[in-house]
């Protein structure tokens, strides 16, 4: 019997119809705000409401409560002047419009040397720094730096909350006698100049090596596929390759690889650094590049030995003083690698690696899953009826709300 609830009815005939114009503006916010980026860009095109949305404060604060994102990683090929980049979720490639103040002729062939949250930092042939949102375009120039000294490392971080600061530092100086400094954004300018300690040996830095030690020869594989001694030749945006973590007790640490590809340790709140051991033995031919995973420094080599490639991630274990291997690429495919003299260029996000493998004979993208310890080869990218060849990489969550 049919009652007066009408529980009765059809089912199809009990569902109501809901529109998301029929949510009020701050409920609609709130929904979209949970949307992939790139799917809140199509969908803009719906309706002039929905396009609207993008502009206001309060859909950027709802944004910014959103803990994280899927990662986009931005491509780096010998054309500086585009936005390529892979999308992690969508596991596709897009094309974003170049920021306008990257377009201006004295910021002609700027390159991405940091990346964090949702910012890419380049620096232009002068020696400037320009920070971007590749996602909305905003860009800005930040006041010249006050140093001449060789720079080893420039590192970026982004505040998560929603007061969008971010920093960028710059480590300096002869490799015996380090300096950096920090660009604050709240302040836009640059902080006084804060010299590094190198921490003295002792039971608890039984691990540290000589920097001035510079009477062994390391070999290294160049992008054009010589072994090169004592020098380690980058990828131009990979130059000043650096990382940084923030330790649960607040502490601050920037690395980076040395001249002869060993990681260095600059802690930033002790003002101390330090060298960590080598990976491999001294005439090795490796290449080598360091990430930032999860807040821990993880490093990745491709070597040969025994007349076969392979692919390690390692991690420094502070207890027992010494690397572990925590990932490895399975040898079917690494095994090809051999001889190619090739040179890897990565990025991180989470427990993602994005691997560039790159020589005068193969070009190959390689995304690691640390979790899973799996290993997928992205697709082409094939822009104009040709395929891309690209030599690094940088990881940034797409977030619209990320302000220069």
């Amino acid at each position: 019997m049919e009652g007066e609830d009408g529980w009765g009815a059809p089912a199809a005939s009990r569902k109501r119809k809901f529109a998301l114009d029929d949510l009020n503006q701050d409920l609609l916010e709130r929904v979209l705000s949970r949307l992939p980026t790139s799917v809140f860009f199509r969908l803009t095109s719906v309706c002039k409401r929905w396009k609207l949305v993008a502009d206001s404060a309060t859909f950027q604060l709802a944004c910014s409560q959103i803990p994280s994102r899927d990662p986009w990683f931005f491509m780096v090929d010998s054309h500086l002047n585009q936005c390529v980049v892979f999308d992690s979720a969508e596991r596709n490639w897009k094309t974003l419009n170049h920021p306008p103040l990257l377009r201006l002729n004295r910021n002609i062939n700027s390159i991405p040397v940091a990346a964090h949250g949702g910012l890419i930092c380049f620096r232009n042939p002068s020696g400037h720094y320009i920070v971007c949102n590749p996602v909305t375009g905003s860009s800005r120039q930040l006041p010249p730096p006050p140093q001449n000294q060789s720079l080893h490392a420039i590192a970026m971080n982004s505040s998560s909350t929603s007061d969008h600061s971010y920093k960028l530092v710059l480590v300096y100086g002869e490799l015996s006698s380090l300096a950096f400094r920090i660009y604050n954004s709240n302040l836009n300018l640059w902080e006084e100049e804060i010299k590094l300690n190198r921490k003295a040996e002792n039971s608890d830095n039984c691990f540290q090596a000589d920097l001035d030690d510079d009477d062994e020869t390391v070999y290294f594989l160049s992008m054009t596929g010589n072994v090169v001694a004592t020098n380690m030749q980058r990828s131009p945006s990979k130059q000043y390759s650096s990382v940084i973590t923030r330790k649960d007790t607040g502490e601050e640490i920037v690395y980076f690889l040395s001249s002869s590809g060993t990681v260095v340790s600059c802690n930033l709140t002790g003002k101390l650094f330090f060298e960590y051991p080598k990976l491999l033995p001294v005439l090795s031919e490796y290449s080598i590049d360091i990430v930032e995973s999860n807040g821990e420094l993880l490093v990745v080599v491709l070597s040969e030995f025994l007349e076969t490639a392979s692919l390690r991630v390692w991690h420094f274990d502070e207890h027992m003083g010494g690397w572990r291997q925590i990932a490895a690429m399975p040898p079917a495919i690494s095994h090809e690698f051999y001889g190619k003299k090739v040179d890897i260029n990565c990025a991180a996000a989470g427990n993602q690696i994005l691997i560039c493998i790159n020589s005068g004979e193969i070009c190959r993208y390689i995304l690691c899953d640390l979790e899973g310890n799996e290993w997928n080869e992205l697709p082409q990218c094939i822009k104009e009826g040709e395929a891309k060849d690209f030599m690094s990489a940088f990881s940034f969550e797409p977030r619209i709300e990320a302000s220069v």
